[in-house]
Order: structure tokens, then C-alpha cells, then sequence
């Protein structure tokens, strides 16, 4: 058995506790110090045709119509895609279905299965199992062993800091490592992800563990269909316990979420409309990222994975152009694509999206949105002043009649 098989092993059975998270972390996007297998630079000649048999070619799959723009030329990512969000048709992609490792991305698929399970308002005493078996380089909001949580604070964690301590925490909650790569791989089965292969909850770089473009852009179209999925999504800062005194958090520090297009830093500026979702780097995937934005009516999803530009940030920059396109092209081009529902996607026209337990979302002061009924899919409405989002109200997102609500396994 190889050193690195060794470690999956004990990562999955019993684990060595690794040292307190906190003053380690590593701003959400700290490669992982161990690659997996050495991988083709080729995408198959052939891959899934889930959502249409021109998504199962390799390249890029686009049809332009009278007046549409072409498509950028500085795009270097192995994989992407930009689908609408409300109707799910496919508007372009490039080796859609490629399988790549997934990096934190993949924590979407965590959240759409674990997210519902627990009130943000449960609390968790960490305990030192709960922390056991986290890769080497991973990234870390700063839980501490002996801290009692709320769910809520361990979302934040996920989701602004990327923390596999939080990943790992909830996972304990759920029962366990193994258990929840179990519910993960069922939940991706039943969203019809059939490019994902889960080993990790938390998307660190394992053997054999893959997803793809397709796969994740499902994965944050279910997720946004909860109310506090999408909170957590478009919170750009927030307060995690730093301090606490007989279980109680006395003192708190600031995390800034990690995704560039929607806080912007390192010379990215926020991207106007952006409301999420997830982004994710590590050794042997890359950079990663999922995002969702709105301009008027429209309201786009975008995932690009690997880009082998040199440009910094370049994952958020193809991203971005790519957005960019998807506007501009905006009845003007014709699908290549569709993203499919869930097998158990069967509720009538007109429900609502099932909501969590723990009430209404709160709103934060970077993400702005109305709710809104009464169209289809996912409705948005972002208030834009000076390229920065204005708060109007809670939910980031409604899903209405053509975006049937996804049924909860």
C-alpha cells in the first residue's frame, strides 16, 4: 500500500487528530499538499450525454444565432459551462462532462445534503474526533476543539473560509466521514450527477475523486432552492467565535468570504449581479468555481474548472467573461443543453421550495435581494451602487413555477 493509500485509508476508518485549527487558516483556497493520480490532459472522445448528446462531445459546444456574440477568446479552462438558471437551458459549454477533481466546489454538494438536517440554530461541543483526519495544506476557518457552535456559525465557516474543520465538524454531526460520503454520493445519484465520484466531504484531493462542470452547476442550481444555502452563498463577511467562556462566545473575528466576484481584492473587482455560489483550489484540481449572477431578467449560472492561464485569478476572470457572454448572447443563441431535475423533482407548478428549519435567512450588508413570485425558476433582484450590493431584503432566491422545487432525500 502507497503512502497516499495509507492515508485514505486512515482518513476513512480511524485518523489521526490533527492540531487545533485556529491562526492556520489559509484564506480558503490553500492547495492540498498531496496530488492524486496523475491525470489526462484530453478529455474523453466520448462522455455523459445527461442534459443532450452535445454535451457528451469534447470541445466547445456552442450555436450562434443572428447578431450573437462570439464567444471570448482568452478562455483556457479544461472545463465550463453557462446555462440560465431559471429555464436551465444550456447556453455553451467546453467538456461539460469531463470528469476533474472538484476541489471545494464539491462542498455544494455537502450543503445540499447535509444543510437541511440540522436548524442553524443546533448547537455542537467540538469534541477532538470531530477534527480528525483533515488533509495536510486544507483550508481552515479556525474552529477550536472544546468550542460549542451553531450550525450557523459552522455554515459561515463552509462557505465564506472554505473550512474543512467546519466540513469535518458537521460531518461528525451527521455521523460520521464515511456515512456522510455515503449520503453525498446518494445525493448527487439522486440529482442525476453521474460525473461525481465522492471520497472526501470537503472536496480535499483524494484518488478517484471527480465531478464536472455539469455536475456542479446541478449542484448549486438544488442548493439554491434552500433559503439558508442561499444566504450562506452570498454572505461576504461575517462574525465566527473566537472566544468563548463557559460555552458561551464572548469575543468574535471577521472572515471574508473567499470567492473575488463577490468581494472583490487582489484587483478583482466585484462583479456586478454576483450572488454566489462556491469556489474552490487545490494541487490536483486547480482552481474551481460556480457562480450566479442577474442582470434585468436574466439570471445566469457559471462553472469553469482548471484554467491553465497564467493570468492571476484566472478562474474568476474566465468566469466573468464568460458571465459577460451569456448576457450579451441572451436570445440570441440556441441551446445546446439542458440541466436536468432531480429524479425526485416532482412537486406541482406553482410550490415553493421546501424551506429549512431554522426560519428565514438573515440578510447580510454585501448581498442585496428581494423575493419576487409569480415568474419561473430563480428570481433575483440586486441593487447595484457603485459596484457594490445594497441590502433590500432576506432571501437571495425564490423558486417559482418553471423551477420545480427539489424534493429533500
Amino acid at each position: 500500500m502507497s503512502a497516499h493509500e495509507s492515508y485514505v485509508t486512515s482518513y476513512l476508518k480511524k485518523s489521526a487528530l490533527v492540531l487545533s485549527a485556529c491562526g492556520l487558516t489559509l484564506a480558503g483556497i490553500a492547495p492540498a499538499a498531496a496530488a492524486a493520480d496523475k491525470k489526462d490532459d484530453k478529455p474523453p472522445a466520448s462522455m455523459s450525454d445527461v442534459g443532450g448528446a452535445r454535451l457528451a462531445k469534447a470541445g466547445t459546444q456552442v450555436e450562434l444565432g443572428a447578431g450573437a456574440p462570439v464567444l471570448p477568446k482568452d478562455l483556457t479552462a479544461k472545463s465550463w459551462i453557462v446555462s440560465d438558471a431559471e429555464s436551465g437551458e444550456v447556453l455553451a459549454s467546453h467538456n461539460a462532462h469531463w470528469k476533474l477533481p472538484p476541489a471545494s466546489t464539491l462542498k455544494m454538494l455537502f450543503a445540499d445534503t447535509v444543510l437541511p438536517r440540522f436548524p442553524k440554530t443546533t448547537t455542537h461541543k467540538v469534541v477532538p474526533s470531530d477534527l480528525a483526519g483533515m488533509g495536510a495544506g486544507s483550508s481552515l476557518v479556525g474552529v477550536k476543539e472544546g468550542f460549542t457552535y451553531t450550525v450557523h456559525d459552522l455554515w459561515l465557516g463552509v462557505f465564506l473560509k472554505s473550512g474543512n474543520d467546519a466540513v469535518h465538524v458537521l460531518s461528525a454531526m451527521n455521523g460520521g466521514v464515511p456515512q456522510t460520503v455515503q449520503d453525498m454520493q446518494a445525493k448527487a445519484d439522486e440529482l442525476q450527477a453521474h460525473d461525481t465520484h465522492v471520497v472526501s466531504p470537503d472536496g480535499y484531493d483524494m484518488p478517484g475523486q471527480t465531478s464536472s462542470a455539469y455536475d456542479l452547476t446541478l449542484f448549486a442550481r438544488s442548493g439554491l432552492h434552500d433559503e439558508d444555502f442561499r444566504e450562506y452563498a452570498a454572505t461576504a463577511r461575517a462574525k465566527f467565535p473566537m472566544k468563548q467562556k463557559k460555552g458561551k462566545t464572548t469575543e468574535r473575528f471577521e472572515i471574508q468570504n473567499t470567492n473575488r466576484l463577490l468581494t472583490g481584492d487582489y484587483g478583482i473587482s466585484p462583479y456586478k449581479g454576483i450572488a454566489g455560489v462556491k469556489n474552490g483550489n487545490t494541487t490536483n484540481a486547480g482552481a474551481t468555481f460556480t457562480g450566479v449572477a442577474q442582470r434585468g431578467d436574466k439570471k445566469l449560472l457559471v462553472t469553469v474548472m482548471n484554467p491553465s492561464s497564467r493570468e492571476s485569478f484566472a478562474v474568476y476572470k474566465e468566469a466573468a467573461r464568460l458571465l459577460d457572454w451569456g448576457f450579451e448572447a441572451d436570445g440570441k443563441v440556441s441551446p445546446v443543453g439542458h440541466l436536468v431535475l432531480a429524479k425526485t423533482a416532482a412537486a406541482p407548478s406553482g410550490s415553493a421550495a421546501p424551506k429549512g428549519d431554522a426560519g428565514p435567512a438573515k440578510p447580510n450588508a454585501h448581498a442585496a435581494v428581494t423575493s419576487t413570485s409569480g415568474s419561473s425558476g430563480v428570481g433575483i433582484a440586486l441593487a447595484i451602487t457603485g459596484g457594490s450590493l445594497v441590502v433590500l431584503a432576506a432571501a437571495v432566491f425564490v423558486v417559482r413555477k418553471k423551477w420545480p422545487a427539489q424534493k429533500r432525500s
